[in-house]
């Protein structure tokens, strides 16, 4: 099963597929939850309108919470299975969950103050996470912080995996310790605490959300797999060059070589064709005397008086 879908073409067309019933989800149950929760729920009897902010907190919390769950699960098929999609759904899910993170940081700041009296608190909620927010970063880090993306995947793997020692930790921190965070509300053993006319837009807010975290991470997906490609294919082209330019200047050195050895050669006869003919050409008193008589030329006859 694992091996199926690992398989990145195979991924990637099942990926293709869910793209626009991801997006048709997202917008429809995104529209109608924003209008549910803005305009028809009810304010709250306590806190008033600022309740309203609880349809952007609760799902970007939530995705913060189960992106990095999703984050840690890839760290660990990639430190088994050395596995290069898990590493690609890693690096394509740490940004998203970081902006839902941080989402989740600002809404709660603002959703605090007038409850509170204060932007922050340490509150164990609050600080568990900043924690994760901190693990989500680091991961980013280091993965993208050497020359090579492979050198970062496996430090940025075990420290997904480390982080994973604080997704309890921000869960249950409300029960663990008396905090300000208020507790549960959705996921509780007595049913949800809300009133149906909260629950329902939050519902959809929470459908929406995931929705729209699967679009990203699917679509970050898509654009580091075209990168690794591409990265791999200019490596192969300029091997291929490099190939190419060492065959060639040996080739070009070889021909040299003969051409050298084939100028050294004629250089040689030329000396020693005319050695040969400066040799011939000198005559010497001995050279004369060894010469036969019928080598001599004839004596002329002398001129008598007609």
């Amino acid at each position: 099963m694992f091996d199926y879908f690992a398989n990145p073409s195979r991924f990637m067309r099942i990926a293709n597929w869910l793209l626009l019933p991801l997006v048709i989800l997202s917008v429809i149950t995104g529209i109608i939850g924003l209008y549910l929760g803005l305009f028809v729920a009810p304010a709250d009897y306590q806190q008033g309108d600022t309740v309203r902010i609880i349809y952007i907190h609760v799902p970007s919390a939530w995705l913060a919470l189960f992106g990095y769950v999703g984050l840690g699960l890839c760290g660990l098929f990639y430190v088994v299975w050395r596995h290069p999609l898990a590493d690609i759904a890693a690096r394509a899910i740490a940004p998203v969950g970081a902006v839902f993170a941080f989402l989740t940081l600002v809404t709660g700041a603002l959703w605090g103050k007038p409850m509170w009296g204060a932007w922050w608190v340490w509150d164990a909620r609050l600080t568990s996470m900043l924690i994760l927010f901190f693990f989500y970063l680091g991961f980013i880090a280091l993965a993208n912080g050497f020359d090579r993306a492979e050198r970062g995947s496996r430090p940025a793997a075990l420290l997904a995996l480390v982080g994973m020692i604080n997704v309890p930790i921000v869960k249950f921190s409300v029960d663990w310790w008396n905090t300000l965070h208020q507790p549960a509300s959705l996921l509780r053993s007595g049913g949800p605490a809300i009133d149906s006319s909260m629950l329902t837009p939050l519902v959809l807010m929470l459908i929406a959300a995931h929705a729209y975290f699967a679009i990203l991470v699917i679509l970050r997906m898509r654009a580091l797999l075209t990168e690794r490609r591409l990265a791999a294919l200019r490596t192969d082209i300029a091997a291929s060059d490099a190939r190419v330019a060492a065959l060639g200047g040996q080739a070009a050195g070889e021909e040299r070589r003969r051409d050298g050895q084939a100028g050294q050669a004629e250089r040689e006869d030329e000396l020693g064709f005319r050695h040969e003919l400066e040799f011939d050409e000198q005559v010497t008193p001995e050279r004369q005397a060894r010469q036969p008589a019928d080598h001599q030329p004839p004596a002329r006859p002398p001129r008598g008086r007609h």
